[in-house]
């Protein structure tokens, strides 16, 4: 089938090649003119797309079956909260109207956040729990989520994947965490940090398309770990200072919770990497 990938950054770029890899079409989308030639080696075709405004998404959603959209603000990670609502959002409501135009496209499936659950203080959460944003850039993606499902109909399957945090290939947790060994940290540690190896963020997106998966489900692997343990097996396996902490409340503020996949597992998925693998 033809499908498009609005956004191909880190989780866009290794589904469209996964996608490719089983026999697929893909169009991919980038920003920045600077990485056509990269994604020209994962996808059939790549464009630049400065603008998700409704005309210029019908343009490039003509003979599409399936759109993957997977955001990010092109700025750093510390965007405010007006960058946000244009990324998400915006691009999502201008989305549904222009899928509008396209009856032939048969599934949209869309990345965003188990942070829309904000803080269940250590507390297990399934995609029935309700959502507890805490800041306006959680708000934000649960409205996007809930814009996109709005588009849901007997033709179009609407599938929201709740991504915990993200690891894999440059992003291992040495390169990523490290910096912080033998510093002392907020808290007593005791927060529970839920993860997912691009591995099982691609391997699901496989499932989703074969299956026509529609609603809601949680992205993650099987086992929550709490931030205290993580530093701990990060700094036992690469002779790091270890981290320490000051028992502060800040902890109370931190947002702990343990992340159910079930419902992705009662689909058949199997996960590749069913824990965090230092």
């Amino acid at each position: 089938m033809n499908a498009i990938i609005i956004g191909c950054g880190y989780v866009g770029s290794a589904v469209a090649q996964h996608w490719r890899n089983l026999g697929h079409v893909i169009t991919a989308t980038t920003t920045t003119q600077d990485r056509l030639g990269e994604l020209q080696k994962v996808a059939n075709q790549a464009i630049v797309l400065k603008r998700c405004d409704e005309e210029t998404l019908q343009t490039i959603l003509q003979n599409q079956d399936v759109v993957f959209l997977s955001l990010a603000p092109t700025a750093n990670h510390q965007v405010d909260s007006d960058m946000y609502e244009e990324t998400y959002l915006h691009t999502a409501n201008n989305l549904v109207l222009a899928l509008k135009h396209f009856p032939n496209i048969k599934q949209l499936i869309y990345t965003s956040s188990s942070g829309v659950y904000g803080n269940s203080n250590g507390a297990w959460v399934s995609e029935l729990s309700p959502v507890a944003p805490a800041d306006r850039h959680a708000e934000i993606l649960h409205e996007t989520e809930q814009v996109l499902l709005s588009a849901s109909s007997p033709d179009l399957k609407v599938c929201i994947f709740r991504l915990a945090a993200i690891y894999g290939p440059d992003r291992e947790f040495k390169k990523r965490l490290s910096g912080l060994a033998g510093t002392t940290r907020p808290g007593t540690g005791n927060q529970f940090t839920n993860w997912v190896h691009l591995d099982d963020i691609v391997s699901a997106s496989e499932l989703a398309l074969a299956r026509q998966l529609e609603g809601v489900y949680n992205v993650v692997n099987d086992v929550p770990i709490t931030a205290r343990e993580l530093f701990k097996q990060l700094c036992e396996r690469y002779e790091l200072p270890e981290v320490e902490w000051d028992g502060s409340d800040a902890a109370k503020r931190s947002n702990s919770r343990r992340i159910s996949n079930q419902k992705l597992k009662a689909e058949g998925y199997q996960l590749i990497h069913p824990e965090v693998e230092i």
